[in-house]
């Protein structure tokens, strides 16, 4: 029987020559990552368990990202913790204030992942690798430990649906648009420990950056990992950002898979996800009435990205944000935030009536820097809309792309960027 992309990574990382849906494999891994949230409870098991060292120096990151900068004295010691194991244990990738960045937006920058790899994270979102054909997923703190200890993990060979692209993305619609389509197709549940593979020819029209945010968002449609194939665009990906060595695996012609989808990227439309699941989508020429909104965020792991931000400062170039409407602005790293401010893309939101944040994951989870109150609405470029996931149980958020938080914040409802006109000019 032959293999997917993902059973060919697991296999290899097993010292396997096949692997098949449901076997319980030993894989050795490539990086282990942790963050604030995470890391901490890892190292107490770390401890608990006399581990004197780490498998590997160069192949565990610790990112404090989700409530730093420090927030209050529990992230501050949060992150106390993390910095004080990673002295002791030498670890070479550890980026805090100044270097710090959103994990999944900072790993592939700094070209710790590359095709072919096999990465865990203590974060449900570190499925965003399989971007660039590496296998990757969430766990545990206790596997975080486990793997930080000993340089493998256990896993279960997920089953696979095959999406197959064709076609290319119109205006205001982009990685963001299909993935949200696609949960909204197959819904939350629908790809439950299954892996979400990308193939066919519409790929070469994604950016690495809309691969990014699809793979990101597989973990939302319940998928153990996403993964792309490997084209000309995420090598170029690869040899700018790393020095590491990479595998490219092809799924075999007759691998199986669960279910077969053809998506033509011409249909998809601007698509906004109302509260509370990733599920409940409906593309903007489908909302009939105003909604109104209280706030904006454009930026996260899932969407804080450079082309993300070139995208709303287009948008939002020559306009205001509507009175009352506090829009957001979240860089992903300390790149993308020198980029922005060398592009003049802050000046933009400035005067258009934004501000800027450093590099975090912030209001995302709830965090900091935009908590929502009773009874507001957010339109966010973030990737979960769960009940009281940015702030008060009463409040709700609604996920979209670049473009369409940008059009929102301007008119303060919901809203296509092609509702912009002139007259919301200056």
């Amino acid at each position: 029987m032959g293999m997917t992309m993902t059973q060919k990574i697991l296999a290899a990382h097993a010292g396997l020559n096949e692997v098949k849906p449901g076997d319980l494999i030993m894989a050795d891994l490539d990086l282990v990552l942790g963050n604030d949230i995470t890391a901490p409870v890892a190292i107490d098991v770390f401890e608990g368990i006399n581990a004197e060292t780490v498998f590997d120096n160069d192949k565990i990151a610790l990112v404090p990202d989700h409530f730093a900068p420090n927030k209050d004295i529990k992230a501050a010691e949060q992150c106390k913790k993390m910095r004080l194991f990673a002295k002791k244990h030498d670890i070479t990738n550890y980026f805090e204030i100044g270097q710090m960045g959103v994990e999944h937006a900072l790993l592939p920058e700094k070209g710790l992942v590359v095709a072919g790899d096999l990465v865990i994270g203590a974060d449900s979102h570190t499925c965003t690798y399989g971007a660039l054909g590496a296998f990757s997923t969430g766990v545990g703190s206790t596997d975080m430990a486990a793997g930080m200890a000993t340089g493998k993990a256990w896993f279960k060979v997920p089953a696979a649906i095959k999406f197959v692209l064709k076609g290319k993305f119109n205006k205001y619609v982009s990685g963001k648009d299909l993935i949200l389509h696609i949960i909204g197709m197959i819904g939350v549940d629908g790809a439950l420990y299954k892996s979400m593979e990308f193939v066919g020819e519409g790929i070469a029209n994604l950016r690495m950056d809309d691969r990014f945010t699809i793979a990101n968002m597989a973990i939302e449609a319940g998928a153990k990992n996403g993964i792309f194939i490997v084209d000309e665009q995420t090598i170029e990906y690869i040899t700018a950002h790393s020095q590491k060595e990479y595998t490219v695996y092809a799924a075999d012609d007759d691998a199986e898979y669960d279910k077969i989808i053809e998506i033509d990227l011409s249909t998809i439309k601007p698509t906004v996800a109302f509260p509370h699941l990733p599920e409940n989508t409906r593309t903007t020429d489908e909302i009939t009435e105003p909604v109104y909104i209280d706030q904006v965020v454009i930026g996260s792991c899932t969407n804080g990205r450079l082309s993300d931000f070139a995208k709303a400062a287009k948008i939002f170039e020559g306009r205001k944000v509507a009175k009352g409407i506090r829009t957001i602005i979240i860089p992903a790293t300390q790149k993308i935030y020198l980029q922005c401010m060398e592009l003049g893309y802050f000046k933009t939101f400035v005067e258009a009536g934004a501000t800027v944040s450093a590099p975090t994951c912030g209001p995302c989870l709830g965090g900091h820097m935009g908590i929502l109150a009773s009874g507001e609405r957010c339109v966010s470029t973030t990737n979960r809309n769960f009940v009281g996931r940015m702030g008060h149980v009463d409040s709700e958020v609604y996920l979209a792309n670049p473009e369409v938080a940008a059009a929102s914040a301007i008119l303060g409802r919901i809203a296509d960027p092609t509702e912009l006109s002139e007259k919301e000019k200056l």
